[in-house]
């Protein structure tokens, strides 16, 4: 039988008060005159409808990051880039959350994975205080912004769980404005704080746990020395998993007997797909983009990547991880790709990411593999590039990989074919990163006290420059995130520090 078309739905009101309406328009007047709608303008003006009736998360997210200018890096349709509803598939399969919705801890993980700073809490978490404080200081800034889970039934609105983002906040009358993404139901509506907060404390029947809020905010400065780090990718996944759990159960052997020992087992025992997680490294660029030459952004971020190498290659362990490579990569077999397989693999990978099916990679066929030195723009020194021509069907698409200018020097002419070792580019940078960005707990369990004390010196993030510093404390924060993500873990533990 076929069910009745619904035509909206009339605000209940009070509680609510419609944003159009008399009264509306007069607490938005006045709340723009004390200054508490100053992430009004940057999310209406990216305000979106959710496109399935569960997708209300998934477009809140999508309309917070837009409003914040992230840059998704991979394009949604034509030449765009733009964060969709359909592109936040890495944490949850879509057509799960189509089916049942998605949990909050999720959309925590996708805000993470889509490169935004975010801070979360249960209500259980919080107080009712400190959510009018983060309210108020979203609601005076472009730069952060409320994304609220909230329990409908205490609004006496139809259905249950929902997520929105907060517009705005009128001080005197403490009162939210709910940018309802289910536009098609709801209009946007003013609600008391108190009202709100009562209706975030209501428990998700799917977890089990409350629900909350979280502020979504753009970082200050891009990761340089990793690009991406992603759950939907296999190798981000493994090698996470490596890290923080294979490598404590390693580094409780009784065999660890010096420095040289800790490290080499270490990268001796890598996970077998490691190798696609440092090709995910190298950056990959359309060559119509490289035969533009640099923008001055563009010069602005090498200029910070090649400090950040020149920072992790005077560091104490940058020299043991890179004599351990030099005397045994024959045995390590994940590091022992030529170049050129290299290159086309990474482009195959980046023209996945470029049409949007990163998922695809077998899809894509690579032709013509060169790898060449070029002189970038304003810059003396060559840089390195793979370039490839990737097919897909019937289509062509030019590639280049910009190969991270940690690697020891190539033996090539200004434009001329270089020679490399077997090692891939950049991984005892990569490395090295990776081992300093591991919580300090991890090597507690090393049992001989003097390599115990000399790997704490070698690992210590305390004295290295603020800029590698910041950028360990990243990487760090994104392995734990993607550890409880794929555990599940993330549910029960949002407030759980991440450095």
């Amino acid at each position: 039988m076929a069910m009745a078309g619904l035509y909206r739905r009339i605000l209940p009101s009070p509680p609510a008060i419609d944003f159009a309406s008399s009264e509306g328009k007069k607490l938005f007047t006045e709340a723009i005159h004390s200054g508490t709608m100053e992430g009004f303008f940057k999310l209406i003006s990216y305000f979106q409808t959710q496109s399935e009736p569960a997708y209300c998360g998934l477009a809140s997210l999508s309309m917070v990051l837009n409003a914040l200018a992230i840059d998704p890096g991979r394009k949604w349709k034509g030449p765009w880039r733009w964060f969709d509803e359909s592109m936040l598939d890495c944490c949850e399969p879509l057509e799960k959350v189509k089916d049942k919705g998605i949990a909050f801890g999720k959309i925590v993980c996708l805000a993470h994975c889509a490169g935004a700073n975010v801070e979360a809490f249960r209500t259980n978490q919080s107080t009712i205080d400190d959510f009018r404080k983060y309210v108020m200081a979203c609601s005076t800034s472009e730069d952060c912004h409320v994304i609220s889970s909230y329990d409908r039934g205490t609004f006496n609105q139809t259905g249950t769980g929902h997520f929105s983002p907060i517009g705005g906040y009128h001080a005197e009358r403490d009162m939210t404005l709910i940018l309802d993404v289910a536009r098609f139901k709801y209009p946007p509506h003013w609600v008391p704080l108190t009202l709100l907060w009562e209706a975030m404390g209501t428990v998700d029947e799917a977890t089990g746990l409350r629900r909350g809020f979280m502020l979504v905010s753009r970082r200050q400065r891009s990761p340089a020395l990793l690009y991406t780090l992603t759950c939907k990718h296999e190798s981000w996944k493994t090698t996470a998993k490596y890290l923080m759990v294979d490598v404590p159960v390693l580094l409780s052997s009784d065999n660890m007997k010096d420095v040289k020992n800790v490290i080499s087992t270490l990268l001796m025992s890598l996970p077998s797909d490691f190798a696609e997680f440092i090709k995910s490294v190298a950056e990959v660029r359309r060559k119509e983009d490289v035969d533009q030459g640099l923008s001055q952004e563009e010069k602005g971020k090498l200029a910070i990547k090649e400090e950040l190498v020149k920072q992790v290659q005077e560091t104490g362990l940058y020299k043991h991880v890179t004599d351990i490579l030099s005397s045994e990569i024959k045995q390590i077999s994940v590091l022992q790709e030529s170049l050129p397989n290299i290159a086309a693999s990474i482009c195959c990978l980046g023209a996945g990411v470029f049409t949007g099916n990163s998922g695809s990679l077998g899809r894509f066929c690579c032709h013509e593999t060169s790898v060449r030195c070029y002189r970038a723009t304003n810059f003396d020194k060559p840089s390195t590039v793979g370039s490839e021509t990737v097919v897909n069907g019937k289509v062509e698409q030019g590639v280049d990989m910009l190969v991270p200018s940690s690697q020891a020097e190539p033996r090539c002419c200004n434009f001329g074919s270089c020679g490399y070792s077997g090692m891939h580019p950049a991984s005892n940078d990569i490395l090295t990163a990776l081992l300093l960005a591991l919580p300090t707990e991890t090597w507690s369990v090393i049992k001989d006290k003097e390599v115990l004390h000399e790997i704490h010196g070698l690992v210590s993030i305390e004295s290295l420059p603020p800029l590698l510093q910041e950028e360990i404390l990243h990487l760090r924060g994104q392995l734990l995130i993607l550890e409880r993500c794929k555990d599940g873990k993330i549910e029960d533990d949002l407030g759980a520090p991440l450095i």
